[in-house]
C-alpha cells in the first residue's frame, strides 16, 4: 500500500484485530454466523496483509497472484451464496461479493502498476475506484447508523450471550472493515 507508513500500520492493526475477532465469532452456535465470520476473517487478514506499508515490505512477485486467487475464491463463494439466496442473508452476501471483488481489483491494480508510479496523476480517479469509494462510504455511514444503541431483547432477563454471538460487535467488525476498504481505496 502506498501512503504514510503510520496509516498503513494502523490499517494493518485494525484489519488484523477484526480478523481475529471474526475467528472468535466462528465459535457461534448459529451456522450462518459461523460461515459469515469465516469469510470476514479471511477478508480481515487479507486486508491486513495487503495494507503493510510498501516501504517496509515489498511482497514478492508470487504474492499478488495468491491474493487474486484467495479473493477470487471468496468472490465466487459469495456469488454462489447470492445466487442461492442463502437463508435471508442475501444483502450480506452481496456486500461480501463487492468486498471480495474490490480486493481482487486492488490486488490486480497493484500487481500491474510499476513500482515507481504513485497513481495520483492528472487523469484523476479511475471510474471503478470512484464507484467502490462511493459504495464503501455509503456502507460505512449506514453501518455506523446501525450501531446506535438499542435495548437488547434479553437485557431485562439478565441472560447474556457469548462473544461469538454479539450482533453489535459483529456490526462494529463490519464497520471497521468498511473503513479499512475506504482507506485502501483512497491510497490506490
Amino acid at each position: 500500500m502506498h501512503g504514510p507508513a503510520s496509516l498503513g500500520w494502523l490499517l494493518v492493526a485494525l484489519c488484523a484485530a477484526t480478523g481475529a475477532y471474526c475467528l472468535l465469532r466462528m465459535r457461534s452456535v448459529d451456522e450462518g454466523q459461523r460461515r459469515a465470520a469465516g469469510g470476514e476473517a479471511v477478508m480481515g487478514f487479507g486486508m491486513a496483509a495487503m495494507a503493510v506499508p510498501a516501504g517496509v515490505f515489498t511482497p514478492p512477485g508470487w504474492a499478488w497472484p495468491v491474493y487474486l486467487a484467495v479473493f477470487g475464491v471468496a468472490a465466487a463463494r459469495s456469488l454462489w451464496a447470492v445466487r442461492g439466496g442463502a437463508g435471508g442473508l442475501l444483502g450480506h452476501h452481496a456486500h461480501h461479493l463487492v468486498g471480495a471483488l474490490a480486493m481482487v481489483y486492488m490486488a490486480a491494480a497493484t500487481a500491474t502498476a510499476p513500482a515507481h508510479v504513485h497513481t495520483h496523476g492528472s487523469s484523476g480517479v479511475p471510474l471503478l475506484t470512484g464507484v467502490l469509494l462511493g459504495y464503501f462510504a455509503a456502507y460505512v455511514l449506514a453501518s455506523g447508523a446501525r450501531l446506535v444503541p438499542v435495548r437488547a431483547a434479553g437485557a431485562e432477563s439478565g441472560g447474556g450471550t457469548g462473544w461469538s454471538d454479539r450482533p453489535e460487535l459483529a456490526r462494529a467488525c463490519r464497520l471497521s472493515m468498511g473503513i479499512g476498504m475506504l482507506a485502501m481505496l483512497l491510497n490506490m
